[in-house]
């Protein structure tokens, strides 16, 4: 029977050689098969131009090996490599690249293989940055993606930076505070005197040498030898000079000769041609009047407070509060050669007053507030600040307070330093007395911001009511109150008030102004003091009898030299003057001696009048604007002093209302009424009168900023 099937025997044998496989199940075979282990791969929040890395897991579901090809479609997405092997039943990564723009960026991983294709989505939020900068110097700032803010930290101990001073250098950061090492200013040169200002850097002026008491011998300073003296140049003038004789130096020796016809015996003028000695006299054709540069109308009244300022001047522009027509009050910009630049409107329509500009800003006064302006662009509102949100030294009693021109300065970066009166509401109700100390008031001293913001506060016992702040040019505070005290204002250590440094307990008779430049404190126009204290000479304005009454302001201060101005009274009796009988004199004053160096009568044809302004020029002489009152009506001139002598006077045109005046550079602005109508008229005073711009050339300043300029 086994013979008969040998087939049979020969399958049983191959069966039993090749083993069962009857369990494994018909899945996928010997043939190679993939899945993604994820539907979509999110990259989350990457900052705008950087590049993350992701990856997507796949997984192979066959015993073979499979290549899966790889691509991307839309959006900012790459792949390090097209092709990925998946060995037979491992897995491998396809890694992703996400370049991060500004906004949500989508696309697709596309992964195929052998006719079997998937897709995972891909997602990535790009986000643009902040521009982070810091807020002071020796701080950093960074752009923090979670949550997306700028954090600030102090810069690195050691890092490089720009101190606030310009006369320091080589800055270094410690503990967050840019320390630098002391500027040196010393050019090497005996000849100059070398000083540095925190504002503008190392400044040069040559030295004066001593004066020699022989007129035809001048100082000179020599590089090598110091100051010497050598002869004047020959027909330099040495002692009286007019149409009949003359002293003049010759060889060092000073001579009288006679002075020939034809002789130059007065200079040419804007409004006069110079004058010729003829017969012995001094002959000037007549004056004309200035021609205006330009006209503009102000479209209504000019506001301003009582001795404060009625124009102010910045960086090319000028700046007014006018009140009146359809737009009510605002503040109103021209460019120096007219052109309106902005016209603001205040809140309210309400009336400010001119107090200082700046880059910060305009700041004006309003009663009750200080208020600021952009000084460029459209002039927008910038800040504004209640006095009585103010800290008052009395506490929360009610009181009043009240600040002004005279008693508002600028400091170098526009913070803004107020002199604030507090008055209690009794004394207010009475007729207001503006917190003088004698009636219960008292002080604060504020400092604000650019920004509007209190960065120091404090009582200041002795200076309310019409009190005087102003500032040297290295930013140190100085009050004054008329009659005194007389005190430097140092900030208060440890506090955020401030400590008032006596100078002087009191200054009889003196009015309240404040001027200081160079060092020197000029206070009530009668007493000169140095600025880190010790009288220095007192001004005796009654000398010969005169009637004389110094007027508290405009006061100019330069070079060792103070200028003031004062009524006089020439009745022989001595009884009082009226108005009407009134002179008006200038004085030049020793800043050291507080003697008289020279004087001058101010008002032209000695009739009755009055002062509008006053600035120094280049080469010390001294400018006014003034208006006096004649029979046919009022005259109103610009008028140039030097040594005593009246170098010019020119009449303005026709018969105008004066409110006041800015010099800059050779221009005098002069802010008027003519025929009902309110005018800005500039007037070109060619070579002959450049403004001053050290110092304290002007009464508050043409910038109204109350501080001194190296």
């Amino acid at each position: 029977m086994l013979r008969s099937r040998p087939w049979f025997l020969l399958l049983v044998a191959f069966v039993l050689a090749s083993g069962c496989q009857c369990d494994e199940p018909p899945v996928s075979g010997t043939r190679g098969g993939f899945r993604a282990e994820q539907a979509v791969l999110d990259f989350g929040r990457v900052l705008e131009g950087d590049t993350v890395r992701g990856s997507v897991q796949v997984v192979g579901t066959g015993r073979a090996d499979v290549t899966v090809s790889a691509s991307v479609r839309s959006g900012p997405f790459s792949l390090s490599e097209t092709e990925v092997s998946i060995p037979g039943t491992g897995s491998a990564s396809v890694e992703v690249l996400f370049l991060a723009g500004n906004g949500l960026a989508e696309g697709t991983l596309v992964l195929s293989a052998g006719g079997h294709t998937e897709e995972v989505a891909l997602r990535g939020q790009g986000v643009r940055p902040l521009a982070c900068v810091p807020s002071a110097p020796c701080r950093q700032s960074r752009f923090e993606l979670e949550p997306g803010v700028c954090v600030e930290s102090e810069a690195p101990e050691g890092t490089a930076c720009i101190p606030g001073s310009r006369c320091q250098e080589n800055g270094r950061c410690q503990s967050g505070v840019c320390v630098g090492s002391p500027r040196s200013c010393d050019d090497g040169n005996p000849c100059t005197r070398d000083a540095c200002a925190p504002e503008t850097g190392c400044v040069t002026a040559p030295v004066t040498c001593p004066a020699s008491g022989n007129p035809c011998r001048v100082g000179l300073c020599d590089r090598e030898a110091g100051c010497t003296e050598v002869d004047a140049r020959d027909l330099t003038v040495c002692g009286k000079v007019d149409c009949v004789s003359a002293r003049l130096c010759f060889s060092g020796t000073c001579r009288e000769v006679p002075t020939p016809e034809g002789f130059t015996c007065a200079p040419a003028t804007p409004c006069q041609d110079e004058g010729h000695c003829s017969a012995g006299k001094c002959v000037r054709p007549d004056a004309g009047e200035l021609a205006p540069a330009f006209v503009q109308e102000l479209g209504g009244e000019p506001s301003f407070e009582p001795g404060g300022p009625v124009l102010l001047s910045h960086d090319g522009a000028l700046f007014a509060s006018v009140c009146g027509g359809d737009a009510g009050c605002r503040l109103v910009s021209y460019t120096s050669n007219g052109f309106l630049r902005f016209e603001t409107p205040y809140a309210e329509g309400a009336a400010r007053t001119l107090l200082a500009v700046s880059d910060a800003g305009v700041v004006v006064h309003e009663p009750g507030a200080l208020e600021s302006y952009a000084s460029a662009g459209t002039g927008a509102s910038l800040w504004r600040v209640p006095l009585p949100s103010l800290e008052s030294p009395a506490g929360d009693g009610g009181w009043v307070p009240s600040t002004g021109a005279g008693r508002t300065a600028l400091g170098f970066e526009g913070e803004v330093v107020s002199l604030v009166s507090w008055a209690p509401p009794s004394d207010m109700a009475d007729g207001g007395v503006e917190g003088r100390e004698d009636a219960g008031g008292r002080a604060t001293l504020v400092v604000l911001a650019p920004d509007g913001g209190v960065l120091r506060s404090g009582p200041v016992a002795g200076f309310a009511g019409s009190a005087r702040v102003a500032l040297d040019s290295r930013g140190d505070i100085f009050l004054f109150a008329a009659g005194g005290p007389l005190a430097r204002a140092e900030p208060e250590d440890g506090g955020a008030g401030f400590l008032p440094v006596p100078l002087l307990a009191e200054v009889p008779d003196a009015g309240a102004s404040l001027a200081v430049a160079g060092g020197r404190v000029f206070a009530g126009t009668r007493a000169f003091v140095d600025g880190d204290g010790g009288l220095s000479g007192t001004v005796d304005w009654e000398r010969a009898g005169r009637g004389t009454r110094p007027l508290d302001e405009p006061v100019l201060l330069l070079d060792g030299t103070g200028y003031a101005f004062a009524r006089t009274c020439l009745r022989p009796d001595g009884t009082s003057c009226t108005p009407d009988e009134e002179g008006l004199v200038l004085r030049a004053l020793d800043a050291r001696a507080g003697t008289v160096r020279w004087e001058a009568s101010v008002l032209p044809d000695e009739a009755p009048g009055t002062l509008h302004e006053a600035a120094l020029l280049q080469g010390g002489a001294v400018s006014t604007v003034t208006s006096v009152r004649l029979a046919g009506g009022s005259r109103s001139h610009v008028q140039v002093f030097a040594e005593g002598e009246r170098l010019m006077a020119c009449p303005l045109p026709g018969t105008p209302h004066v409110a006041g005046a800015a010099y800059v550079g050779r221009f005098v602005y002069v802010v008027l009424e003519r025929d009902g109508t309110w005018r800005l008229e500039a007037f070109d005073l060619e070579a002959l009168v450049t403004a001053e711009t050290r110092g304290w050339p002007q009464g508050s300043s043409v910038s109204g900023s109350r501080r001194a300029r190296p």
